[in-house]
């Protein structure tokens, strides 16, 4: 039976423990797609690691930041394609699909609760589904049968540290 997880919080290590899932997942012969809202396909190290290894990773983000207050069209209709070519994806038989920063995507209204839902409902039996980011809402939590979620107790951007390549992106 599949289960439906979420790694939610506002620490670090979200998408780490998503894409070190779906490692384990493909080093034991299993399907595995990771669909990711919000994030443009710059070769981040995950993005590059995960390829490699043959999962399949589709980002539909842009290279902009996305605005909470007044998101662009374009971010709207790219996270509605992302949520759909999920749709797609659950039909398909994988064993594992990730759908990486849909938590935020929520939050920021760029795709319906309503929505988000209905694909939760129709999770086919054998598909295990991970729902990444910050600000999971309580509907989704309810659903879910396992969440974790990441506290931040101290980081070092706090000190000013920016993103390094290899250990955040």
């Amino acid at each position: 039976m599949g289960y439906i997880h979420v790694y939610t919080g506002n620490g670090k290590g979200k998408t780490t423990a998503a894409f070190g899932l779906a490692m384990r997942a493909a080093g034991r012969g299993k399907k595995v797609c990771i669909i990711q809202f919000m994030k443009p396909d710059k070769g981040y190290g995950e993005q590059v690691s995960a390829r490699k290894l043959g999962i399949e990773v589709h980002p539909f983000g842009t290279n902009r930041f996305v605005s909470k207050k007044n998101p662009s069209q374009e971010d709207v209709e790219r996270a509605q394609r992302a949520l759909d070519f999920a749709k797609k994806k659950l039909r398909e038989g994988y064993d594992l699909v990730i759908l990486d920063e849909i938590n935020v995507a929520l939050d920021f209204n760029l795709i319906k609760l309503d929505d988000v839902l209905a694909l939760l409902e129709s999770l086919p039996e054998n598909t295990e589904l991970v729902l990444t980011g910050r600000y999971a809402k309580d509907e989704v939590i309810e659903k879910a049968d396992l969440v974790t979620e990441m506290r931040e107790v101290k980081h070092y951007y706090r000190k000013g540290v920016m993103a390094r390549e290899g250990i955040e992106y």
